[in-house]
């Protein structure tokens, strides 16, 4: 299925679209193949894209100043990446969005984004609960990270990222997670004994 197709299916099961809106939100976008460890954003650059996934996975990180990476998120199909802070005040970006295989997105600008909102108000009913969506999932990923036991962590990741479990080396689960893989490896092969 061609990329604007998958996004026209997944748009219009958030909301009422015409077939005039999806023309409108196409003629608003660009379409691109990354391919596996191509970077989107790297840090120091300014954010120029809303990034929709229709096909693979990219991750979200930052890296320390010793080296070391911490995992923000994963973007699988039918979901969303983007620093939202650098593309709205155009600032130098701290996060680094980079393709964990080959992948196909959809891009706005923040110009083609904001068109978008005022000409189908459909797509800015559902740009506000994207972003009350995204505001959710971070403070309960915060919640989570701050009361949650490593192995209840675990256990919450397999249980609502199946399907990237299943994509990514253990070592990026406990980066997301913000454990050792040591930790997250001992934790792994009791609950397989279990």
């Amino acid at each position: 299925m061609p990329m604007f197709e998958i996004f026209e299916t997944f748009i219009t099961a958030q909301g009422d679209f015409t077939e005039e809106d999806l023309r409108l939100l196409r003629s608003h976008t660009t379409v691109k193949k990354i391919r596996r460890k191509e970077f989107l954003l790297q840090e120091g650059e300014i954010c120029r894209y809303k990034i929709f996934v229709a096909k693979g996975l990219l991750k979200t990180y930052v890296v320390r100043h010793d080296g070391v990476e911490h995992i923000l998120r994963f973007s699988p199909e039918n979901s969303w990446a983007t620093d939202h802070e650098s593309m709205k005040t155009q600032t130098p970006t701290r996060i680094n969005i980079e393709a964990l295989e080959n992948t196909e997105v959809i891009l706005w600008t923040r110009e083609s984004l904001d068109e978008s909102c005022k000409t189908v108000p459909a797509f800015q009913t559902y740009m506000g609960r994207l972003m009350e969506n995204a505001l959710r999932i971070t403070h309960e990923r915060v919640l989570i990270n701050l009361s949650y036991t490593t192995e209840e962590k675990y256990e919450d990741f397999i249980t609502s990222f199946p399907d990237v479990f299943n994509r990514v080396p253990l070592h990026m689960v406990a980066s997301y997670l913000g454990v050792s893989r040591e930790t997250l490896s001992r934790i792994r092969h009791a609950r397989i004994k279990q």
